[in-house]
């Protein structure tokens, strides 16, 4: 183990993401557009294709971390499933009876991932998934992969390790022992499906579309136990390339999909760049 991975063990992860987040929200005038100008020279981030290009223009950092992008700088491929996200493809493939391949040496349970949710855990048997990362330069909010009706949130408190490719080598089990908030569909065409949130050393916080709290925002509050809500009765529907969430600072989306489900595309491998929009994958042929 290295000691970048050793240190975060040591860190006080909670607290430094906590004052994290209290400053992302500051509205410090010219300091918060110095600090942002530093931030898009530092990690190469794209303004031209956000809808405001202007540094100036972002009251907050994380105003400019959330920040929507123009109009058509993402179509969406005409495919059965759709890369959800800016970023890279930590792993992806087969689910081994109930364990997800993290990186050698490394898996965990998709009940585990799903906060010891078992029932739900069991439709993913033996199915697929998705581990999508995202760098500090991306784009950072989350869209749907294909339509879906919310059924389910969960939020599942944890640990805060950073969930670079250096640390999934080296933490155990790394996406199942994060804070994470984990978001059930059903798909008239596709089954289930859920899109699980991870956070990370540094996420102030996560938001859906659809949460009633302010801006949508699930954490803070920070709980010790998982809080659930569900929506059966709320008749939610999300379409294609919707928009479902965003993180503030970034993070990592894990998907499940039901045995069959798709066929991922072929040019999908481990450690590729993609961008949101781009075909995932297609449904697979009986």
């Amino acid at each position: 183990m290295n000691f970048a991975v050793l240190s975060q063990y040591l860190i006080p992860k909670q607290a430094i993401t906590a004052l994290a987040g209290k400053l992302a929200h500051l509205e410090g005038g010219r300091l918060t557009t110095a600090v942002i100008r530093w931030f898009v020279q530092r990690y190469q981030v794209n303004m031209a294709e956000a809808a405001h290009p202007d540094i100036a223009a972002y009251k907050s950092f994380n105003e400019f971390f959330t920040r929507p992008l123009q109009p058509g700088a993402r179509p969406l491929a005409l495919a059965d499933f759709i890369c959800p996200v800016d970023g890279a493809i930590s792993q992806l493939g087969d689910i081994k009876t109930d364990q997800i391949f993290q990186a050698k040496g490394h898996s965990y349970s998709t009940t585990a991932l799903l906060g010891g949710n078992k029932n739900l855990a069991q439709q993913f048997e033996n199915g697929l998934f998705a581990c999508l990362y995202l760098s500090p330069k991306d784009y950072h909010r989350i869209h749907m992969p294909c339509e879906g009706q919310l059924k389910s949130m969960t939020y599942v408190p944890g640990a805060l390790f950073s969930v670079n490719p250096s640390t999934a080598q080296g933490v155990p089990g790394l996406f199942a022992r994060n804070e994470r908030v984990v978001c059930e569909f059903a798909s008239a065409q596709h089954g289930r499906f859920v899109m699980v949130l991870v956070g990370a050393t540094v996420v102030g916080s996560m938001a859906t579309v659809w949460h009633t709290a302010p801006n949508g925002i699930i954490n803070p509050p920070r709980s010790r136990k998982p809080r659930s809500w569900f929506y059966d009765s709320k008749n939610i529907q999300l379409q294609q390339g919707q928009e479902m969430g965003r993180f503030l600072l970034g993070s990592t989306v894990v998907m499940l999909f039901e045995k069959d489900a798709l066929e991922f595309n072929a040019d999908w491998q481990p450690a590729r760049a993609i961008q949101l929009g781009e075909h995932m994958g297609n449904k697979r042929l009986a």
